[in-house]
């Protein structure tokens, strides 16, 4: 990677967006059913509803959230029904994630004065899982955990803990941003979860892999009990630019293996790799698959799994 990496300002990361999608307010822009391996060692079903909602404040370099976003504040009311269009649709589950693209505490996503709504609809679940940036995390995060009737869990980007590189990400905090808030939602008895990119701009390969074991480190050592690895992608506009000024590639997915290894060998916590689009990945469109399927399986039994053996040219050279 190059020795002199650039800034963005957040007007440059806008300005290099394609277009958003054109989204009902009142409608959840998706919404589905995912298995995940629970804290108890079960595979339980999650329904993950994702809200629209005003755009996040924070213009992070590599989101791509905002794709599925408003300009502007949601209608009062817009996303309880949401919630209650998706449940309608999906069946039960113990567990429920609320994920906006953003910050679920954020003042401006969506009005405030819905949350008791919101607490209703998801009374019957046992978990409640939504995001949140670190400094967002307030006594806000307490009051709404009171009025629903499971436990509250909060995901948190933390990205990386390369100290340069999360700076460059835009992402307006620093480590111990990220400490305090995850101490702080603990001492009130909240869970969290964390999201780590594996090669983010600005890292070769091998730091890639390198930064992504020690941010895991260093997440699990704020109090995170749970965290999910995110292969960085392209596709967002400014990233197009990085990739051809060679300030980014994507991972591998001898790498992508290799972080959720080490990171289930660490056994502090669940370790996930996040294989949404996985698919751009590929180096090979005969093992790809199954190495995906591998990954699902260590995803779901937090173990070792037998590597994929392929013998086509391109696996053997």
């Amino acid at each position: 990677m190059d020795a002199t990496p650039p800034t963005y300002t957040d007007k440059e990361i806008v300005t290099a967006r394609p277009e958003k999608a054109n989204v009902d307010p009142w409608r959840p822009y998706a919404y589905h059913v995912e298995d995940e391996r629970s804290a108890a060692g079960n595979i339980d079903s999650v329904a993950t509803i994702f809200l629209t909602n005003r755009e996040c404040p924070f213009r992070c370099l590599m989101c791509d959230l905002w794709k599925n976003t408003t300009d502007e504040t949601v209608p009062e009311g817009a996303v309880p029904t949401q919630i209650e269009f998706a449940l309608e649709r999906l069946p039960e589950t113990q567990h429920v994630k609320l994920y906006n693209s953003g910050n679920f505490f954020d003042q401006q996503a969506f009005p405030p004065s819905d949350r008791p709504a919101v607490a209703e609809k998801v009374q019957d679940f046992n978990t409640v899982v939504v995001e949140n940036h670190p400094k967002l995390c307030r006594d806000v995060c307490v009051d709404f955990q009171r009025h629903i009737g499971g436990e509250l869990e909060i995901a948190l980007g933390l990205e990386t803990a390369h100290p340069t590189v999360l700076d460059r990400l835009n992402k307006r905090m620093t480590r111990d941003d990220f400490r305090r808030a995850v101490g702080f939602l603990r001492e009130n008895g909240i869970d969290v979860r964390t999201f780590i990119l594996l090669r983010p701009p600005f890292l070769s390969e091998s730091e890639g892999v390198e930064w992504a074991l020690r941010s895991l480190e260093f997440a699990f050592d704020a109090g995170v009990h749970c965290a999910s690895i995110v292969p960085t992608r392209s596709g967002n506009g400014i990233m197009q630019h990085l990739e051809r000024d060679g300030h980014f590639e994507p991972p591998s997915m001898t790498s992508i293996e290799t972080v959720l290894e080490e990171g289930v060998r660490m056994d502090r916590g669940r370790v996930f790799m996040d294989l949404w689009d996985l698919e751009r990945f590929y180096e090979c469109s005969n093992c790809g698959p199954k190495r995906r399927e591998r990954l699902q399986r260590m995803n779901h039994t937090q173990t070792m799994q037998p590597p994929v053996r392929c013998t086509c040219y391109h696996c053997q050279t």
